[in-house]
């Protein structure tokens, strides 16, 4: 495969990118030992960049990031891709708008994966950043597209960026592999807390229409949204 010199600059600024983000999972709590990784689509080609299999994470440099295309095969680096590239590679084929994919094992999202349960929307913060609950997809092997298609097909047509895979854990997409990477910290931190609601007794769910207006606030209006609106406003 030629790569142009437009291209060679995107998957230099992403294997940095990639290398970094994978500090975050660790910060966060939501991987151990070598499970989990950050991938990125490289803009303007069908390829990824992607943790190698195995690695220890404090042994990641931005020189053993992986690029492969969408469908696993290796274009540049000396180690083998990770086992979720192949999952990676469907969902970047068949999701224009995504940027990045992230997999983590994180403890109370992956407790909810196994009894193959939905993280229900009681909170402001999941309304916010998902829209809704946190869905479940099927179960699917790992090594193929399986995981990839179980991804799309769930969260196709739905608000949430988040999916537990049934007796697998959370993946997370983005239209950066920075926001995959927040969407997989969110995802952890409204699992554990709706857990240690439910010792207290059945947390109550908000309204569709409490979540349509809390989701709408936070992806239009919070932060520096509203400022950058108003600069550019005639």
């Amino acid at each position: 495969m030629k790569i142009t010199q437009e291209t060679r600059a995107h998957i230099q600024r992403l294997r940095t990118e990639v290398s970094a983000l994978h500090a975050e999972l660790i910060r966060w709590n939501l991987v151990v030992w070598t499970a989990g990784n950050v991938s990125a689509r490289v803009p303007g080609a069908d390829l990824l960049v992607v943790k190698p299999s195995g690695v220890d994470y404090h042994d990641l440099t931005p020189q053993n990031m992986v690029v492969t295309d969408f469908d696993g095969v290796v274009v540049e680096g000396d180690a083998a891709p990770s086992s979720d590239t192949f999952a990676a590679g469907y969902v970047y084929s068949q999701l224009e708008w995504v940027g990045g994919v992230v997999h983590t094992h994180s403890t109370y999202a992956t407790a909810f994966a196994a009894r193959r349960e939905p993280i229900p929307c009681v909170l402001t913060m999941m309304a916010d950043e998902f829209g809704g609950e946190i869905p479940v997809g099927p179960f699917a092997v790992i090594g193929d597209d399986s995981i990839g298609r179980g991804i799309v097909d769930t969260l196709r047509h739905h608000r949430s960026k988040a999916v537990l895979m049934a007796n697998h854990g959370p993946f997370t997409i983005g239209r950066t592999a920075r926001a995959a990477v927040k969407a997989a910290a969110m995802c952890e931190e409204v699992a554990r807390t709706v857990a240690i609601a439910r010792q207290g007794g059945t947390p109550h769910e908000l309204d569709q229409v409490q979540i349509d207006a809390l989701y709408h606030r936070y992806q239009n209006a919070y932060g520096q949204n509203t400022l950058a609106k108003g600069r550019s406003a005639p």
